[in-house]
């Protein structure tokens, strides 16, 4: 029988991250909006106490976070508390010191050698960020255009290019004791099947952060790019096999990163929808503005049915997320439903998000409230991890069966 109730645990997860969520980042939102550069360090030691060893999508963080929960819902307790924390703040979300999509990386294609020596430093010490660079400034979607190099020199890869676009790349390069997941490869003839990811720890000599963006939205989290100029890095941080084959299996390796990141990415997109729904609602109560929700649909006034519309989004994309991440739970293959709940979310988010402003008027548009700040914030989720564009691509291919050859 299916069951859509959340267990005793998860509900108890999700009352304390809103409960960081509505006391610790919801005061501080407005001020690290406008202070895009800078870092609410009290809040991210805060949180780095609390998760220590926790990795994006439930990976590999060691004891500390197996002892926390069931592995049997470890991903979907991780997609409803993201929930709970982007309904705060989804910047300050996407700043707090973790493993991070450089960590998903490891999870997803590291040995278990790589994965004890990448991850666990985040067990302990002061906090450290991980991050993937993977866009370049000619290549966002199509990464078989990747032209970042990785040549064999001895017992070292030498890496030399230019990451574009990297989340928490200031922080994972320079600022802790993190690492950089990079996407290179080792043949340019080859195409995918010549694409590895490489980890390249703080600090290492010849990767530098050369630009920190300044963004629409998320602009408590930093978005740096970063230059590899003769990089070396021991031959042992290759994720996967370093034999270039016809086949792309190594590539594909690397990519099941996304099958697990992005319902996390879903996850937050409706934690901002669903800030933007709630304030909308609240509003209107204040105005003594009830939605009929029994009334029959001729009944309804234009305000009504959007309220509505809105609510059925939001929770049509939530359980597409759900779906996902129960599958990951369970070890399942979950290309499709993570790029179908992927691209929902991200579509939810904008609507929802541009309506709600719609509907308050002058009252939505204002710098008073942050309404207008979740609608500058929702239009990343439809482009990072993904665009809308290259998910439905997947979820036609998937559907259809067709390889990325067949269907461009």
């Amino acid at each position: 029988m299916i069951d859509f109730e959340l267990s005793e645990a998860i509900q108890q997860t999700r009352r304390m991250t809103h409960m960081v969520a509505e006391q610790m980042m919801r005061p501080i939102s407005r001020e690290y909006d406008e202070r895009e550069h800078e870092k609410p360090m009290e809040f991210l030691e805060t949180m780095w106490n609390v998760s220590k060893g926790a990795t994006m999508t439930g990976g590999d963080g060691g004891e500390g976070e197996r002892a926390r929960r069931d592995p049997a819902e470890r991903t979907l307790g991780m997609v409803v508390a993201v929930e709970e924390l982007c309904w705060g703040d989804v910047g300050l979300y996407l700043s707090i010191p973790n493993p991070g999509l450089g960590g998903a990386a490891v999870a997803a294609a590291g040995t278990p050698e790589q994965k004890q020596r990448f991850l666990a430093r985040f067990k302990e010490g002061k906090p450290k960020w991980g991050a993937m660079a993977i866009t370049e400034p000619h290549c966002g979607s199509d990464t078989s255009a990747i032209t970042t190099t990785a040549v064999r020199d001895g017992d070292h890869w030498v890496l030399n290019g230019t990451k574009i676009f990297c989340t928490s790349g200031l922080m994972a390069a320079e600022k802790s004791d993190g690492f950089v997941v990079v996407w290179a490869t080792l043949d340019r003839s080859a195409g995918r099947a010549g694409i590895r990811a490489f980890v390249v720890d703080a600090g290492t000599p010849g990767m530098h952060v050369t630009k920190v963006e300044s963004k629409l939205g998320i602009r408590a989290s930093d978005t740096a790019t970063i230059v590899f100029e003769d990089c070396r890095i021991p031959l042992d941080n290759i994720l996967g096999s370093p034999e270039v084959k016809k086949t792309s299996h190594g590539f594909k390796g690397a990519m099941a990163t996304f099958d697990a990141t992005r319902p996390i990415v879903a996850a937050s997109a409706i934690g901002v929808a669903r800030a933007a729904l709630d304030f909308v609602k609240a509003t209107l109560e204040e105005q003594g503005i009830a939605v009929r929700y029994g009334a029959p649909l001729q009944r309804l006034t234009a305000l009504e049915r959007d309220v509505i519309d809105m609510e059925a989004q939001v929770q049509a994309a939530r359980l597409l997320v759900w779906r996902a991440a129960w599958m990951i739970d369970r070890g399942l293959h979950n290309n499709l439903e993570a790029s179908m709940a992927k691209a929902k979310a991200g579509l939810v988010v904008t609507q929802v998000t541009q309506k709600a402003v719609e509907l308050l008027g002058p009252l939505g548009y204002s710098r008073r409230y942050l309404l207008e700040k979740w609608m500058r914030d929702a239009k990343i989720s439809d482009i990072y991890e993904g665009t809308q564009q290259i998910n439905q691509l997947i979820v036609a291919r998937r559907i259809l069966g067709y390889s990325s050859e067949e269907l461009r």
